[in-house]
């Protein structure tokens, strides 16, 4: 009897494995289908079960920002940081949101959080670039693409970086120079 027992046992955890497995395949599906807010919808049983799960926040966190609901994935990706304070993807996921806002200053000092961590995070500095630029920090956005173009001298969005501040700053020549390169 007590085989029995077992046995069900592991079919309803195989059942409820391959049932959550589902809902990941489905979101990508949708994701890819245009439907973010239908594959976001998806993880809502979930985190209810699971609040804690970082993964399926940051998932759903993504899924709201391409839907533009950037209220909702800031809210997602913050309950992933209180799951995990040191969680750079929910930092640099936030960073985003943030800027889809045009909220500069604030995506800045997350940006800025996620660089302390990891010092050249390629996409928090990315984030911080364009919160750079989105406040008119022509100067501080030449130097610091200049520190970048240093470790990524290959990389075509710093170089349109450069080129932008140095354009506002007035050197045309150098501006020319590196939308060139690109």
């Amino acid at each position: 009897m007590n085989v029995y027992v077992t046995v069900l046992a592991i079919i309803l955890a195989l059942s409820a494995t391959r049932a959550q497995a589902d809902v990941w395949s489905q979101s990508y599906e949708l994701e890819v289908a245009g439907k973010y807010g239908d594959a976001a919808a998806l993880f809502d049983p979930l985190l209810k079960k699971e609040p804690g799960n970082e993964f399926a926040r940051l998932r759903r966190a993504w899924l709201h920002y391409l839907a533009g609901e950037y209220n909702d994935s800031q809210g997602d990706y913050k309950k992933a940081l209180q799951a995990n304070p040191r969680s750079l993807d929910a930092q640099i996921g936030l960073a985003l949101t943030l800027l889809a806002q045009q909220r500069w200053k604030e995506a800045a000092i997350i940006a800025r959080q996620a660089l302390e961590v990891s010092p050249w995070n390629y996409y928090a500095h990315l984030r911080l670039l364009v919160a750079e630029e989105g406040q008119g920090q022509w100067q501080t956005l030449l130097e610091h693409s200049d520190q970048l173009h240093e470790r990524y001298p290959s990389d075509a969005t710093i170089l349109v970086y450069r080129a932008r501040a140095r354009y506002w700053l007035g050197d045309m020549k150098s501006a020319r120079d590196n939308y060139l390169q690109v």
